[in-house]
Order: C-alpha cells, then sequence, then structure tokens
C-alpha cells in the first residue's frame, strides 16, 4: 500500500500534490492527510500524526477544506520551515455548545513573521486564501509562529 500512496502524492516546486482525485469516502479525511506526508518524511522529516477521535463524521465540504488546508500547510513545511519534525492533529472540539472539527499542524522549524506575511504583496497568499475560505465556512484559524518555537497553525470548523 506504501508504493501506491507515495506515487499519488508528489512535491513540485516544493508544493505537494496529487496526481489522482482525493477519495474521501476509501481514505477518509485523516487518511488523505497522511498521504499528504510522504514527501517529508521521504526527505527524513519525522511526522506525527493524532487522531483522538478516528473515524469521526466531518461532511465533505469541511472534509474538502481541511484536506486543503493541510495540503497549504504541510507544502509549506516542506518548502520554507527547515522542520526536522512536524505534528499533525485532527481531532473534536467543543465550543460551549456547538461542535467541531480541528486540524492543528505544529513544527519546530525557523519560523515566520507572520504579520507580514499576511499583508505582503509577494508572500503568504495561501495563507490568506486559506483564512478567508476557514472564515467564509464559518470557522477560525490562529498561527502562531516565531523562530526560537517553529510554526503552529490552528484551524476549527463548525459541525453544527
Amino acid at each position: 500500500m506504501k508504493s501506491l500512496l507515495s506515487d499519488e502524492v508528489v512535491a513540485v516546486r516544493g508544493v505537494l500534490t496529487d496526481t489522482h482525485p482525493v477519495d474521501f469516502h476509501a481514505l477518509g479525511v485523516t487518511g488523505a492527510i497522511d498521504r499528504l506526508t510522504l514527501p517529508l518524511r521521504e526527505r527524513g522529516t519525522a511526522v506525527h500524526l493524532e487522531t483522538p477521535h478516528h473515524g469521526m463524521e466531518v461532511d465533505r465540504q469541511s472534509a474538502t477544506l481541511l484536506y486543503r488546508a493541510a495540503q497549504e500547510l504541510l507544502s509549506n513545511v516542506y518548502k520554507f520551515a527547515q522542520a526536522s519534525a512536524v505534528t499533525i492533529r485532527l481531532c473534536c472540539v467543543t465550543q460551549g455548545m456547538s461542535h467541531g472539527v480541528q486540524l492543528k499542524v505544529s513544527d519546530d522549524g525557523r519560523g515566520f513573521d507572520v504579520a507580514a506575511a499576511m499583508v505582503g504583496r509577494h508572500t503568504g497568499m495561501g495563507l490568506r486564501l486559506m483564512q478567508v475560505a476557514v472564515v467564509l465556512a464559518g470557522g477560525e484559524m490562529i498561527i502562531d509562529s516565531s523562530a526560537a518555537a517553529g510554526t503552529c497553525v490552528t484551524i476549527t470548523l463548525p459541525l453544527d
């Protein structure tokens, strides 16, 4: 199965790209995101995938958004972070009376200036577009980054 999966995700100019359509029914959102980590693993980056609520029900629209967000975040780790380790956590969260799904991608890389990336003309376009998509879906995106601690991006989408 590993050889089949590794043929489906490639890094082209640092962007993790699927060569086949994503089948959330067969892989689930967790399996699809795990598949994106193969170029990082092949490069020697330690990848930790945490799914404490494995098998959770996520609608197709949210699954697609989480997958595309993971694709952008992992591509950024691959291209820029110079990280030795990355942790991806996908879980259910409760906020008051409502429930959500949360994707958290953390790395131990070199970090970046979040404010500059979110307003610059030539940087951060993927992050800004992702933030717009998350907000339009009723969710929230938080970016925390520093040279000393790496980067952590948390995306929370409503399930209710």
